[in-house]
């Protein structure tokens, strides 16, 4: 708050009559008379203008012309002393080693935008590994004000390709529209083998209790491929688990542990014989996932996490 000050002018009919002037020579001084303002008119155009009086000479006594001394300058501050011993500055945080020229990427942005509307396809049992079947693909979820699933998916996986390629990764996507049927899921994951892929990487939103939220890793529980390429799906999930909470995303409250959960139920995991992985990139029922998952800053929020996970891995490896 800012305090007004008000200035007030005070006048008078006629202003006060200066200091007596002592000119040499003279033995007596008196002051110029006042004009008296309340009596002056403007002349008219037949009258000649009066002539003010000329001012009185300055006094050129040697009292008067004597200046005072200019004040000494103030002596400059002491630089400050310099430390023998400084600090190095902070390195700057390492980037993602060069990734390996040929290297292939699958992302796979789950379920599509006409799935709802065909049944007879969608609802159809395939093959989903380790003697299991799953229906060909499903709708997906939402958040509680309609916001789809597929495309919280969608957008995510042509925010993360640009990401990928710019450090010359081949990337192929599962499905290349979204409003489109499927694939199914055993057909998403013969993308990836038949691709020889570096990486996959699945892309989901959950639907559970609203009470859960925050962001899981799943990986097969089983060996589809054996135990090396176990390992490697393993080594992408922490590092992918890692690129999440990287850019400020949590692991989830309820589901998995520390942001990683193997699974034996899946069969984008479970028919892979290259290194994947499956996100739920959050909780579509928590109003607080869905409002991060429902908007272009989160999207892309999700996408950053994803590629420094993806490109982690595959400079280390």
């Amino acid at each position: 708050m800012s305090t007004q000050v008000s200035e007030t002018t005070t006048s008078s009919s006629a202003p006060p009559s200066g200091p007596l002037i002592t000119v040499p020579g003279l033995s007596s001084a008196e002051p110029s008379p006042s004009p008296d303002t309340t009596s002056m008119v403007s002349p008219s155009s037949s009258e000649q203008p009066v002539e003010p009086e000329p001012a009185p000479a300055p006094d050129t006594s040697p009292a008067a012309e004597a200046e005072p001394a200019p004040a000494p300058a103030p002596e400059p501050a002491p630089a400050p002393a310099q430390d023998p011993n400084p600090a190095p500055a902070p390195a700057p945080a390492p980037a993602p080693a060069p990734v390996q020229s040929g290297t292939v990427v699958v992302i796979d942005p789950g379920h599509n935008g006409a799935n709802n509307e065909h049944p007879e396809i969608i609802d159809q049992l395939v093959e989903a590994g380790f003697g299991q079947t799953k229906p060909c693909n499903t709708t997906g979820t939402s958040t509680n004000d309609g916001y789809p699933e597929y495309e919280f998916n969608w957008n995510v996986a042509n925010y993360l390709r640009p990401k990928l390629e710019a450090n010359g990764i081949t990337v192929v996507m599962t499905r290349d529209s979204d409003d489109g049927v499927g694939p199914c899921v055993n057909k998403r994951a013969q993308i990836g083998n038949d691709a020889n892929a570096d990486v996959v990487v699945s892309i989901h939103g959950d639907g559970e209790d609203p009470s859960a939220r925050g962001y899981y890793v799943m990986t097969a529980e089983q060996d589809p491929a054996g135990a090396q390429m176990a390992a490697q799906s393993h080594a992408l999930a922490v590092n992918v688990r890692d690129g999440l909470s990287g850019i400020g995303l949590s692991p989830s409250n309820r589901l998995g542990s520390a942001g990683l959960w193997p699974r034996n139920d899946l069969a984008g995991l479970n028919l892979s014989v290259r290194p994947t992985v499956m996100i739920e990139a959050g909780n579509m029922r928590n109003a607080g996932d869905a409002d991060l998952m429902s908007s272009p800053a989160g999207q892309q929020q999700v996408a950053q996490g994803l590629a420094n996970g993806v490109l982690t891995y595959l400079g280390s490896g």
